[in-house]
C-alpha cells in the first residue's frame, strides 16, 4: 500500500502519521503543498493534522488554496481514498469535499486530552476491521473542532450512514468536549471515500503510549 501524506506550513503531525503507516507496512510519501501532482500508484492522501498556515482566517482556509489541492481532489473525485485527520478534517470541509464547517470549540480553549469515541457507522473502508458500538480511547488536540451542519445537511448524514464516529464517555453514553452538533467526531462523503474526523489516531498505535485503539483504525485503508 502507498500512501502519499500532504504537508503544509504548520503541519506538525506528518511524521506521526507516517510513523502508523510504516509500522502497519506501508509505503508513505511525504508530499510539499506546492507539488503540482501526487506521486504516481498512490492508494491513500492523508492530510495530516497540525496548523497550516498558522490556522490564519479560519482552519483550513488558506491550505486548500495550495498547488497540490487540486490534484488531491481530482484523487478524491475518481474514488480514490483520502483521509483527513483534525486540520485536514478541517481542510476537506473547507474544499467542500465534506459537508459542513467548523466552529471554535464551546468553551473556546484548546482541547487536548484522551477522549472515548463511539464507532457509529462502519461500513465503509476506513472503519471496516471495527464494528458499530466498538469503543475507543483516540487522543484529541484541537481549538476549533465543534461541528456543525445545519438540519438538512444532518438529515443526509444519517439517511446516506455518513456519521463514522461520535464522542462518548467509557460507558458509550455522549460526552461531547467541543459542542458538534450531536457530538460528531468523524464523517465521510456520500461515496464513502472521503474521511474526515478530529481525534489522531496516529497518535494511537502502541499501548505504552496510552492506547493502541488507532491501529484498527487506520488498518481498514490496508485492505483484509
Amino acid at each position: 500500500m502507498n500512501v502519499a501524506i500532504v504537508v503544509f506550513p504548520g503541519t506538525n503531525c506528518e511524521l506521526d502519521t507516517k510513523y502508523a503507516y510504516e509500522k502497519l507496512g506501508a509505503k508513505t510519501n511525504l508530499v510539499w503543498h506546492k507539488e503540482e501532482k501526487l506521486p504516481l500508484d498512490i492508494d491513500l492522501v492523508v492530510l495530516p493534522g497540525g496548523f497550516s498556515y498558522g490556522d490564519y482566517l479560519r482552519s483550513g482556509a488558506i491550505a486548500k488554496f495550495s498547488p497540490v489541492m487540486k490534484s488531491v481532489i481530482e484523487f478524491a473525485n475518481s474514488g480514490g481514498q483520502v483521509l483527513g485527520i483534525c486540520n485536514g478534517f478541517q481542510i476537506l470541509l473547507e474544499l467542500g469535499l465534506l459537508p459542513g464547517a467548523m466552529k471554535k470549540n464551546r468553551n473556546v480553549h484548546f482541547i487536548s486530552e484522551f477522549h472515548y469515541l463511539k464507532v457509529e457507522n462502519a461500513n465503509n473502508k476506513f472503519l471496516q476491521k471495527l464494528q458499530v458500538g466498538d469503543i475507543l480511547n483516540i487522543p484529541i488536540a484541537h481549538g476549533e473542532g465543534n461541528y456543525y451542519i445545519d438540519d438538512e445537511g444532518l438529515k443526509r448524514l444519517k439517511d446516506n450512514g455518513q456519521i463514522l464516529l461520535s464522542y462518548c464517555d467509557e460507558k458509550g453514553n455522549i460526552s461531547n468536549p467541543n459542542g458538534s452538533v450531536e457530538s460528531i467526531a468523524g464523517i465521510c462523503n456520500e461515496q464513502k471515500n472521503v474521511f474526515g474526523l478530529m481525534p489522531h489516531p496516529e497518535r494511537a498505535m502502541e499501548e505504552i503510549l496510552g492506547s493502541d485503539d488507532g491501529v484498527k483504525m487506520l488498518q481498514g485503508f490496508m485492505g483484509e
